[in-house]
């Protein structure tokens, strides 16, 4: 493997991984649980006081986190919104975890979560940030922890820029850890690696089988979520409802089992399931919709795990690249992001070459662009779907040497520029109806 293909594979290990539940509210419990260990770190003395101490939790977050964690659902909590996910964080999390950080949920830490909320301690406040992505979590009790307590033990974790980002911890205000905000080394070129979409079909389809099938574990976890989200009645039953019409209404093709399948998932994620999501660029909505659709390609047509495991990688290789120019969070909606990429894992399958993906790519930035994200919640399966809808029309369309000309709005004749008007539209020109959307949002 050369130096070049080595880098590759580390960016995808970096956004491509499990998380339980959205990862806005996720972000928020996991800087609370640092907070919680910094000071069982620092006051040893103190046991079990997560579960029975009174304390306070103030947290700080960017508006666009608010955005995306006001209205989703809590895993096993029956309950939306940053305050129990962050009263989870401190009763419960675990941060060496990451975004799989309340995984190790009870119903006797829920209970107890429940508590605080009800109790009013649990503050949240917007913060004064530039960083779309910023989470502040301070953990403090009145009075001390105990009696014999040296210091006044409170705790401050803070991320930034990606979801498991940490910039910086404190104890009793003394800094612990600081370091340069992740905007760099997450976000910009550099997350990318200059990477292009020639680049990424090349290594995708000539990478040796054995240093890529670790990506097959997204079918293993998504698919879980989907066949969950078949079988109880999650969210708004997007994804079941497609399925069971599938003959009156939607028919039984692939379109509709893919959509079927991929809002499933979502229906389920969206509304609290304790099952955890494959992630892609720090979004499980987007590595549900960056991959169900390519397994259930796979599925419908006995596709083998090798091409498989070459579309996922395609699939989720495209996301990132994309994400690279809109950022973590923004006003677009991320299932364009991630339907682009299955678009392309799907043109694979159908045998496309590098021309096709491209086509995928056009024709999908000429379609569903203007998308807007109004924040995370269970009516985001919906989108889902419709997203997929457009990935299988526009993989047909490219596989048919169909693809939207430069001549039409933010199409270029090069793929790379198209990608980066696509980015800019959704980084740079919808700035304002972000804030706009989050204005609706909390004036309701």
């Amino acid at each position: 493997m050369t130096q070049r293909q080595k880098e590759i594979l580390d960016l995808v290990h970096r956004e491509v991984k499990p998380a339980l539940g959205c990862t806005e509210p996720i972000a928020v419990a996991l800087a609370v649980a640092k907070a919680a260990e910094i000071i069982s770190e620092n006051c040893p003395c103190c046991q079990g006081w997560r579960m029975t101490t009174d304390f306070k939790i103030d947290v700080e977050v960017s508006a666009n986190i608010l955005k995306n964690a006001m209205g989703v659902g809590i895993p096993g909590t029956g309950m939306v919104g940053i305050p129990v996910a962050a009263a989870l964080g401190a009763v419960c999390g675990d941060a060496s975890l990451g975004l799989e950080v309340l995984s190790s949920l009870t119903d006797a830490a829920v209970a107890r979560a429940k508590q605080l909320v009800c109790a009013g301690c649990v503050k949240v406040s917007v913060a004064d940030t530039d960083h779309l992505l910023y989470v502040k979590a301070t953990l403090s009790f009145a009075g001390g922890l105990s009696a014999s307590a040296e210091v006044d033990p409170h705790a401050c974790a803070i991320i930034e820029d990606s979801h498991d980002n940490f910039v910086e911890t404190s104890f009793a205000d003394k800094i612990l850890m600081s370091s340069e905000s992740g905007a760099v080394s997450q976000e910009g070129g550099s997350r990318d690696l200059g990477l292009t979409v020639k680049e990424i079909y090349e290594f995708a389809t000539t990478l040796p089988y054995e240093d890529i099938a670790f990506i097959l574990e997204d079918r293993t976890l998504n698919l879980a979520l989907a066949k969950e989200g078949l079988s109880g009645d999650w969210g708004l039953r997007v994804g079941k409802a497609i399925r069971e019409n599938q003959k009156e209404v939607f028919g039984d093709d692939f379109m509709s089992y893919a959509m079927g399948l991929t809002a499933a998932a979502s229906d389920a994620r969206m509304a609290g399931c304790t099952l955890p999501a494959m992630s892609n660029s720090g979004s499980g909505n987007q590595g549900i919709t960056v991959s169900m659709p390519v397994i259930a390609y796979a599925l419908k047509y006995g596709v083998d795990d090798e091409r498989l495991a070459r579309a996922l990688m395609l699939s989720n290789l495209v996301a990132i690249h994309i994400k690279t120019y809109l950022g973590r969070l923004s006003a677009l909606c991320g299932c364009v992001v991630a339907s682009t990429g299955s678009a392309c894992g799907i043109v694979y399958l159908q045998g496309g070459g590098v021309d096709a993906v491209s086509a995928a790519i056009k024709n999908m930035a000429g379609n569903i662009t203007g998308m807007v994200c109004d924040g995370a919640k269970v009516g985001c399966a919906m989108k889902v779907a419709s997203g997929v809808s457009c990935a299988v029309q526009s993989a047909v369309l490219a596989l048919r040497g169909t693809c939207i000309p430069s001549t039409d709005g933010i199409i270029d004749d090069d793929v790379e520029k198209t990608i980066r008007n696509l980015g800019t539209i959704g980084s740079v020109g919808m700035k304002s109806t972000d804030r706009l959307i989050l204005d609706i949002m909390l004036c309701k």
